[in-house]
Formats: C-alpha cells, structure tokens, sequence
C-alpha cells in the first residue's frame, strides 16, 4: 500500500476486521488511543505492523477452589488468539474448553477453571455475588466510558 507522498505503508489489524494504514510502528503506537489496540500497546506493532491477536475488556472469574461466583473477579484487557480458542490474561494462559461446569476457559498450567465473557453494563457479573469485580487499571477508563453507554473498544460496530 502507497500511503501519502509516496511512503510506504503497511496494513494494521487491530480487533477483528478494523484496519489501519501506519506507515510506522510509531505511528500505530500514536493510534492507540483512537482504539488501536495491539497485543500491548507498549509493544506496538510487530511483524510488518500486523496485530495477530484481537484484544477486548472482559469479566474475567476464576472459580476453582470457590463456591459458585464467589472467586476473585476482574475488568481487565483479554488477548485472544485468531482462533478465540486461547486468551492471555495477567501472566496466564487460558484455554477454551467445553463441557466444563461453571466455567469455560482453563489455565493450561494450573489447570484452574475461569469464566471468560464481555462485562456486562448493569455489572451484574457476577451472577449470584453482589461483589464487583477489580478493575484493573489499564481497563479502567474505557469500562467506565462503557458503563456511561460507550461500546467496547473492538465492539463498536456489533
């Protein structure tokens, strides 16, 4: 792709099917706060400035070891892979899996069993705890913008 005085420009996929022109991984690390989200941010873009993995704010819940929704809970950033069959979340990895009660994502090296799913606005997450989830603080702005009516970053069109 031609970008504007004749300079090159690659493609830059953020979430899924939006497309970036960025003559630069600078220049996508300038877009993120226009919602280019790469794996991190901090990382910018890599090989040739496509981003493989869609990147949401989700609830996220462990429930091994706790009653029914009374584990530890978080609004945080979710890395998913092309197949949405894997996430990455706070130093882990989780892998869809189904048949799991309760649960629909396993950490492939505890083995603990989490609830993986988009928040929801009335933040009733947690289906029968009145507790809320911590928000981490790299989510916080744009899950509050999305309680106020926002969409998702990565849902804005569905």
């Amino acid at each position: 792709m031609r970008g504007a005085a004749g300079t090159n420009v690659r493609s830059c996929r953020w979430a899924i099917g939006n497309v970036i022109a960025h003559s630069s991984a600078t220049e996508c690390l300038l877009d993120a706060g226009k919602g280019c989200r790469a794996n991190s941010v901090r990382a910018g873009c890599s090989g040739g400035y496509s981003h493989a993995m869609a990147q949401r704010i989700m609830y996220v819940q462990l429930k091994t070891g706790y009653d029914t929704d009374r584990g530890p809970s978080w609004i945080a950033w979710v890395r998913f892979s092309k197949t949405w069959k894997t996430a990455y979340v706070h130093g882990r990895t989780l892998r869809r899996w189904p048949g799991m009660f309760d649960a629909n994502f396993y950490d492939v090296e505890t083995g603990e069993q989490f609830w993986v799913s988009g928040p929801k606005r009335d933040q009733t997450d947690g289906r029968y705890s009145p507790v809320l989830p911590e928000v981490d603080d790299d989510a916080r702005g744009r899950y509050e913008e999305f309680l106020r009516g926002a969409p998702l970053p990565g849902r804005e069109h569905g």
